[in-house]
């Protein structure tokens, strides 16, 4: 026995997890160079209209509407907002309704009958009604209540990472939009280039046979027209594997993207401004951190429904109704007897259920359920780094991209300069005319180093919305207090009937 209640006793809590507090970050965002706004500035829902590209616009809406990830998440949700009205019933009394009939015969020489002979070869009809069939737990511990709120949790949850599903699905949209963009301006310039590339081997090729230059040059030209050739290729086929994973992402094949970019719109620069109050409120803002939340609040309350296992529980059940038995198989001769008032019957039945010895079974589904909540706020404190991280990452790729673009920009204007002079210069007779290929040549290449520049500034807006939530405000509010589920009143009773060996 003194193994056995061994065995039963709590073995000590381990120390429960803990959440984390808001990371400290304001230095880092003060370095990202950004402008920094009030609280209100948190990106609005339809954050990429910003870029104000209506071939973008429509490209989301479609996703919106046909990914088959995203109808997926939707599906989750409603199934989760069932468990919500299975769970919420458990508050309710049941009733129900129920109706039996029965006709038998006894054997005239079975067990009935070599116990009592008279009954031998009687037919009987039975027949009973209960219009009223009630059945109730007494909910005294809070137990059907917190069932019902895990349930709510688990919607919460589901609903947010819908949330989520829909802001991993616009930006990836848009990234793949906007780098598509970025190389369809990119294979303008490749082509560009390609074309002047096959001016200069021809001039090359002039100057070699009419014995002004040498081979070398031939050899220069040729090596510098195939990496140009290359590039293009490179470029084109950037766009395509950009155009290809549109099509998946809005629910279409491949052809349904074959015509974007035609119009070459150019989206607007855009970036969001940082909101003053990061990073205390990423609880409201970011959709994973506020299902990460809701799960550990759905643990929290599973851990009390583990806890009140431990304690008596009581239930009534009241039945009433109509009951007849008649000797014969005439229906007719049983309902006389059926509906009158002394067929009348009721049965009340409450009852008592007091665990004593389970043998450790309720005691390793209470810990189950901790390690549970554990989980739940490690991942919740995983995320709310990872969110932070996030915020800075893009912050400051951000800051990076708009320098490299705008000093790329700057370089493009002198490299125009120096080849509007060189048109100059040729038109003085100062300069030949494979020079000014040559000028023209350098010309392009910056402006295919800054058109891949444009698509990293605007990818890095992208990246920055997502990171700020994309328009999300439906989480917690930051001061609402965090699941404790050891405060529950109900812990010292539970610790208690473990001592002394129950569970």
């Amino acid at each position: 026995m003194a193994l056995i209640l061994g065995g039963c006793a709590p073995t000590g809590q381990d120390e429960r997890a803990q959440f984390l507090d808001a990371p400290a970050m304001e230095r880092t965002l003060a370095r990202s160079g950004l402008k920094v706004a009030d609280a209100s500035a948190w990106p609005r829902e339809e954050w990429w209209r910003a870029f104000r590209s209506a071939e973008l616009d429509g490209v989301i809406d479609k996703a919106l509407r046909d990914n088959q990830s995203l109808r997926k998440a939707e599906d989750s949700l409603r199934s989760a907002d069932a468990l919500v009205q299975v769970a919420g019933a458990r508050l309710l009394p049941e009733v129900q309704a129920t109706f039996g009939m029965r006709q038998s015969r006894n054997p005239l020489h079975g067990v009935v009958a070599s116990y009592n002979p008279a009954q031998g070869g009687l037919e009987k009809t039975m027949a009973f009604i209960n219009p009223l069939a009630l059945t109730y737990e007494f909910d005294f511990w809070q137990k059907n209540r917190a069932l019902l709120d895990a349930a709510i949790g688990e919607s919460a949850a589901q609903e947010a990472e819908l949330e989520q599903a829909r802001l991993l699905l616009t930006a990836s949209v848009a990234r793949a939009y906007l780098r598509g963009y970025a190389a369809a301006r990119q294979l303008d310039v490749a082509r560009a280039l390609t074309r002047l590339r096959r001016d200069l081997v021809s001039l090359a090729e002039t100057r070699f046979h009419t014995g002004l230059d040498s081979l070398d040059g031939v050899q220069t030209a040729r090596a510098e027209f195939e990496n140009a050739v290359r590039r293009e290729a490179a470029a084109e086929a950037l766009v395509a594997l950009q155009k290809n994973a549109l099509a998946r992402l809005i629910g279409e094949g491949p052809d349904a993207t074959r015509n974007l970019y035609a119009g070459r719109g150019a989206p607007a620069p855009a970036a969001p401004p940082l909101p003053r109050s990061l990073p205390v409120e990423l609880l409201v803002h970011r959709p994973d951190l506020a299902a990460a939340l809701r799960r550990a609040e759905a643990a929290a309350a599973r851990i009390h429904v583990a806890k009140t296992l431990f304690l008596p529980s009581v239930d009534l059940a009241i039945t009433g109704g109509f009951e007849a038995s008649v000797t014969s198989t005439k229906i007719s001769k049983l309902a006389g007897y059926l509906f009158t008032p002394s067929a009348i019957g009721y049965a009340a039945s409450p009852g008592l259920r007091l665990p004593i010895f389970q043998g450790g079974r309720l005691s390793g589904n209470l810990e189950a359920q901790r390690a549970d909540f554990d989980q739940a706020v490690d991942s919740y404190n995983e995320t709310l780094l990872q969110a932070a991280q996030q915020v800075a990452d893009a912050s400051a790729n951000l800051k990076r991209a708009c320098a490299e673009y705008e000093a790329q920009s700057r370089f493009l204007r002198v490299a125009r300069t120096q080849y509007d002079l060189a048109q100059t210069r040729l038109r003085d007779g100062l300069k030949d005319r494979r020079e000014i290929v040559a000028e023209r040549a350098d010309l392009l290449e910056s402006g295919f180093a800054q058109r891949a520049l444009e698509g990293d500034r605007l990818i890095a807006a992208v990246d920055l919305y997502q990171a700020l939530g994309g328009g999300y405000a439906g989480g917690p509010p930051v001061d609402a207090p965090k699941p404790a589920p050891e405060a529950d009143p109900l812990t010292p009773a539970v610790e208690a009937i473990q001592s002394l060996g129950g569970g």
